[in-house]
């Protein structure tokens, strides 16, 4: 893609001038008549040495949730569409996410409805969101289904935030204690074993095990990285086969501690998606497909899509999800007393709100018990490392003595 400086003049005759990125000049001058300027000089920028950061240009969940969150005040303020997405589109500082929206723009323009000009962008503005845009179009009520979409992106990313905040201080331990063992045993442990070697004594087991240690790290470290690039990438491709994915995906929700958070991030992710599709009025088969689509477990998706099923032969929500031991029997009471009260939408946005708390509460319990274990560890292990090395000195000094 280029860089294009533009001048043109819009159909009141204004004259505007601004930065659009296209194939060619001919494509860059499409672009603008798209957007109802009539261009009147475009000129390529000089293509200077640029870094771009990986992910820079990704549309983000935070992105979307301001887009979402100004388009739909714009509406409520009685805004035209198309007005509101040019304007919208002209502050957006990601580039990418600008041609998005003008894009949008030019297909609202000629005639297409707005969820059908979302639908051109899957990698932007999944199944839930145009199919909510759609509900919104029909009913009339698209800045009351936006503010709902707003608050929905926005609460996921809370949680998806919090979750790996809860990761963060862990991983950080463990990848540090791991950096710091190895460098022990491939550049501290040797300098002790020439030590040792020249005492000519024979060495205590539990230095004796360190030192092979870092012989076999030193003498094969470069087949090890090799061995777990090989096997992370089998791995991957196992994963991605259906098999593979069901057996990965019911092992994480039956692992310990990690399995009932996992459990209980499905829930409320699953409750909120649903509550937020049948609030705003999709129908419930089509909600329950675009929630099995956004669930990220294959358990949970099969679960979903059979409870689909049930009730296109005529059954209850709640029954399959019974079966199925990743929703708690109180998540299951309530969607089924939601049934039968009419208030299914209600009910499944309390579930939500009360797994969120659960998550918090999980998240900051599992914090709290990581904390102590991971000193425990780095002691254990970097502490029992010095002590091997250094009990044949202790030894040599009581002889000594």
């Amino acid at each position: 893609m280029i860089k294009f400086k533009w001048e043109g003049k819009t159909r009141s005759g204004d004259v505007k001038k601004g930065v659009i990125e296209a194939e060619s000049d001919q494509a860059a001058i499409s672009q603008l008549r798209a957007q109802q300027i009539l261009p009147t000089r475009v000129k390529a920028e000089a293509q200077g040495f640029q870094i771009k950061l990986p992910g820079s240009g990704k549309v983000q969940d935070k992105d979307l949730s301001i887009f979402t969150r100004q388009l739909a005040t714009m509406l409520d303020a009685g805004l035209p569409l198309v007005q509101c997405l040019d304007i919208l589109a002209n502050q957006q500082p990601k580039e990418g996410f600008k041609e998005v929206i003008f894009d949008i723009k030019g297909h609202i323009e000629k005639g297409s409805t707005f969820a059908e000009s979302l639908q051109k962008h899957p990698k932007v503005f999944d199944d839930l969101y145009t199919n909510l845009v759609m509900a919104g179009e029909m009913g009339g009520i698209l800045d009351v289904i936006l503010n709902r979409l707003s608050a929905y992106i926005e609460k996921a990313e809370q949680l998806k935030k919090r979750v790996k905040g809860a990761m963060v201080y862990p991983i950080s331990i463990l990848g540090v204690s791991v950096l710091v063992v190895v460098v022990l045993l491939v550049f501290v442990i040797p300098v002790f074993q020439k030590m040792f070697a020249d005492f000519g004594a024979a060495l205590p087991a539990p230095t004796q095990i360190v030192v092979t240690m870092s012989t076999v790290l030193r003498k094969y470290i470069l087949f090890m990285i090799a061995g777990a690039a090989v096997g992370v990438f089998f791995f991957k491709k196992f994963r991605d086969t259906e098999k593979g994915r069901i057996l990965v995906d019911r092992a994480l929700l039956k692992a310990p501690v990690f399995g009932e958070l996992l459990k209980k991030i499905a829930v409320s992710r699953f409750t909120r998606t649903l509550g937020t599709l049948v609030s705003s009025g999709v129908p419930i088969l089509d909600g329950l497909m675009i929630t099995a689509k956004s669930a990220g477990n294959k358990i949970i998706e099969q679960a979903i899509l059979e409870t689909r099923l049930s009730i296109s032969e005529g059954k209850t929500i709640a029954a399959p999800l019974e079966e199925c031991d990743v929703f708690p029997p109180m998540v299951t009471q309530m969607i089924s007393v939601g049934e039968s009260t009419g208030s299914l939408d209600a009910m499944l946005s309390k579930i939500a709100d009360f797994y969120d708390d659960e998550v918090d509460n999980t998240v900051g319990n599992l914090t709290a018990l990581m904390e102590p274990m991971m000193m425990v560890f780095l002691g254990v292990v970097i502490g029992g490392l010095m002590m091997a090395m250094y009990l044949p000195i202790f030894k040599m000094a009581s002889v000594v003595g």
